[in-house]
């Protein structure tokens, strides 16, 4: 891992839709499984989207509910396709370390 996941970040407007793991993904790795466990509880999205994406679905529920949809849908993605890259990438670093 390059940063360290923050506890409570800010989110932009749109979650990464790449194949890769970026540095965005690894700062929200928290605001994923934050969202996965409020899915799983069956939260409603609003209330979702005020306390962890910090979003105000009254001041542009459009948006709000597109930031919130990205993001669950990348969080979802890390948890069927994404850890495979966190562990390849775990797997490389600890290669390289032994060549060195």
């Amino acid at each position: 891992m390059r940063v360290q996941p923050e506890l409570d970040p800010d989110v932009a407007d749109e979650a990464p839709t790449g194949p890769d793991i970026t540095l965005y993904d690894e700062v929200h790795f928290i605001t994923y499984l934050r969202l996965l466990d409020a899915e799983a509880d069956g939260a409603d999205w609003t209330e979702v989207a005020r306390i962890v994406l910090h979003r105000d679905p009254a001041q542009d529920e459009v948006q709000t509910r597109h930031c919130w949809a990205s993001h669950l849908a990348r969080a979802q993605w890390m948890t069927k396709i994404g850890y495979r890259r966190i562990l390849e990438q775990a797997a490389q670093d600890e290669r390289r370390k032994r060549l060195h």
